[in-house]
This record gives C-alpha cells, sequence and structure tokens, in this order.
C-alpha cells in the first residue's frame, strides 16, 4: 500500500492535471497507430517456433510423454526436431534457472490483488514467461516457502486449481522501473524519481493536445504494481498511470519483453485491469507498440528493443528459443535439401519412361508398315 506521503502527492498531481484542463485528464484520447517494421519482423521469426512448440507440448501432456508414431512423424516431417536432445537440453536450462523462475512467478502473484491466480491462466501463459511446461511438478513444489496449489489442476493444468502466495518477499516487490532508479541511485548518489521512458519511434509525433496530456500525466508520482490499488478512482489519471505499471510491469516479466494481447487479457480480474485495458498499448505508442503480425495483436514493450528491433536486454531463457531456432532451421535445411533429391530422381525417372515410350511407338509403327506391306503382297 501506498504510504499516506505518496497518496497525498498522488492525489495532489491528479488535482493539478484536472486543474489545467478537464479535457486531458480523458484517458481515451486519440493516438494514430503507425507500423514499426523492426518489431513487425521479430514477430514473425516466431512462426515455426511457435509450431514446434505446440508439438512438444503435445509430448510433453500426452501419456508417459509418447506420441503415435505416425502421427509424431507426419509433424516431424514438416520441423525436423530432434525431440529427445532438445528436451534434454531443455530440462538442464529449466533446472540451471528455477530460482528466476520462482522469483517471476512469485511476482506474478505479487501483483494480484488476491495474491493468487488460476493455474489455466498460468498455463497459458507459461510460455511466455519461460516456466517449464510441467511447472507445477518441476518448479512449484521445490518452493514451499512462496507457492501453495490448492485443489486438483489435472495431468494437464485445464483443472479448477489455484496457485497461491505463502509469503510476500520485499524484496521482489519491486518494478523494473522502481529498480532501475535504484541503480541509477546508486552511481549518481540521488535516486530520480520512478518514470516511464517515453520512446517515439522516428517520423512518429504527437498532436498538441496529447503531448500536454502526456506531460502533465508523466508528473504524476508513480504507481507501483505491487501496491494495494483498492483506493484508486477507475478512470482517473493517477489510475491510468497504475495501470501502464501493470502493463509495463508484466511485459518486462516476459522472456522477449512481448505478449499476445488476449493472454494478458486473461489477467484482468486478478490484476484490476479494467476491460478497456487493450486500448492503453495504443494510447502510449513511446512506451508500448501493438503489432498486427500473425492475426493476433501483440504488446511489445518499446524500451526493450533498438532500432533494428533486436533485444537490448536478453533474459537467460533465450537461448533455449534461440538453440530451438538453431535446431529446426538445420532441420528444415536437410528436408529442403531431401527434397531437392527427390524431384530430381522424379524428374529423372519421368524422362526415362518418357524415352521408353517414344521407343515403344516407334517399334508400333514399324510393325505396322510390316504387315500393310504384307498385306499388299498378297494381293
Amino acid at each position: 500500500m501506498l504510504l499516506p506521503a505518496a497518496a497525498a502527492a498522488a492525489a495532489r498531481g491528479a488535482h493539478r492535471l484536472l486543474t489545467l484542463s478537464p479535457v486531458r485528464r480523458i484517458s481515451s484520447l486519440k493516438v494514430p497507430w503507425r507500423r514499426d517494421p523492426a518489431l513487425d519482423a521479430a514477430i514473425v521469426c516466431d512462426r515455426r517456433f511457435r509450431q514446434a512448440s505446440r508439438l512438444v507440448r503435445e509430448v510433453l501432456l500426452s501419456r508417459d510423454r509418447r506420441l503415435l508414431f505416425r502421427y509424431l512423424t507426419k509433424r516431424r516431417e514438416r520441423i525436423r526436431l530432434p525431440l529427445l536432445a532438445f528436451l534434454d537440453f531443455a530440462s538442464r536450462l529449466h533446472e540451471q534457472h528455477a530460482p528466476h523462475h520462482a522469483s517471476r512467478l512469485a511476482k506474478l502473484l505479487m501483483i494480484s490483488s488476491t495474491r493468487a491466480l488460476h493455474v489455466t491462466k498460468i498455463a497459458a501463459a507459461k510460455r511466455d514467461f519461460g516456466f517449464p511446461d510441467d511447472f507445477l511438478v518441476s518448479l512449484v513444489p521445490k518452493y514451499p516457502h512462496l507457492f501453495r496449489l490448492v485443489g486438483d489442476p489435472g495431468s494437464d493444468a485445464s483443472g479448477n486449481a489455484f496457485l497461491e502466495l505463502v509469503s510476500w518477499d520485499e524484496k521482489l516487490a519491486k518494478s523494473v522501473i522502481e529498480m532501475r532508479a535504484d541503480k541509477e541511485a546508486d552511481v549518481i548518489g540521488i535516486r530520480p524519481r520512478p518514470n516511464f521512458t517515453v520512446k517515439l519511434p522516428k517520423g512518429f509525433y504527437l498532436k498538441k493536445e496529447m503531448r500536454e496530456w502526456l506531460r502533465d500525466w508523466l508528473e504524476l508520482p508513480y504507481v507501483s504494481p505491487y501496491t494495494d490499488a483498492s483506493w484508486l478512482e477507475p478512470g482517473s489519471p493517477v489510475s491510468e498511470k497504475r495501470l501502464i505499471g501493470v502493463l509495463h510491469e508484466v511485459l518486462s516479466l516476459s522472456v522477449e519483453r512481448r505478449m499476445a494481447v488476449p493472454i494478458v487479457g486473461k489477467f484482468c480480474e486478478e490484476y484490476r485491469l479494467s476491460n478497456a485495458f487493450a486500448n492503453a498499448f495504443t494510447r502510449h505508442p513511446g512506451i508500448f507498440y501493438v503489432s498486427l503480425k500473425g492475426g493476433i495483436k501483440t504488446a511489445v514493450l518499446r524500451e526493450a528493443y533498438n532500432e533494428n528491433g533486436e533485444l537490448v536486454d536478453r533474459d537467460p531463457l533465450i537461448e533455449l528459443k534461440e538453440r530451438f531456432v538453431a535446431i529446426m532451421d538445420e532441420g528444415h535445411k536437410m528436408y529442403v535439401e531431401e527434397l531437392r533429391k527427390k524431384n530430381e530422381n522424379l524428374q529423372k525417372q519421368r524422362e526415362v519412361a518418357a524415352r521408353k515410350g517414344r521407343s515403344v511407338a516407334v517399334e508400333s509403327e514399324e510393325q505396322l508398315e510390316e504387315e500393310d506391306t504384307l498385306g499388299c503382297s498378297r494381293e
């Protein structure tokens, strides 16, 4: 919960914003959407990765981690994934980073107003946050001081079960923005006020009305996503700042600092997000970018990427995806080469068949000529 002084400061800031311009308090101010080719390209590259990920998930969720060979072979031909070698590597990597997983999962629970999340919601986002597919078995039981599983999740985590936070950890109750301010304090000796980094893309300009609204809004005190937000007035400028703080923190906790908007929406109730929360992504183009690639809206944390669409601060779990992609690329090259050889052999067979066909046709014509000649001689 915010300290009384912080709450009072937030109230004064909100009052100032209202006094300056009643119009600017409306959080639904229209902001044009502009395509970012570099960030779009990063999402397009994920297509085959997602396809292979689904196959791995099917193997892990199957009984005894087995699938019918004819089914697996049919899928494997397209992506060429040596499953056993990759699963062994993934298991070792997840084991190595188990403390990192536990901290990330605990922070997600700490943001929740109930300090708990439905297991199905965590399972839906587990790949975004880098959790292992069997996180309820391989991760949660290792940290009984942090997590408590209530209910029966079932073998595929689709049952009626909740994951609860057992104990609050003040060390984890700091957002990325707050930790950034702490690091700056260590360097310059003075802690700057925690705030968002606004990074508008080249050639993107906001209208004067929106620029002034954004300037005044940034002057409001930062509201940590780990504080009690029940006192906030829905739709107020301070409530908007808390909303952006939650969305910023959730994307910061994801492996690639981006998530599909529908996945984020699964946490609306626990994170106190409004039904129109998705509009906040486009309302703040200097903080987020919304990609429409792949037929789904993906929210991207703009500050996490450079101008070439590359992650600035790489998550340790990126190594898992890179190994995954490398294996798939190698397998795909082998598949293309085998397909080329098959096509060449098929073409050769067609050519041989065509030559044989011509030979048979010539022999038939010669035979007919001989028969005609014999017939004439008899006459």
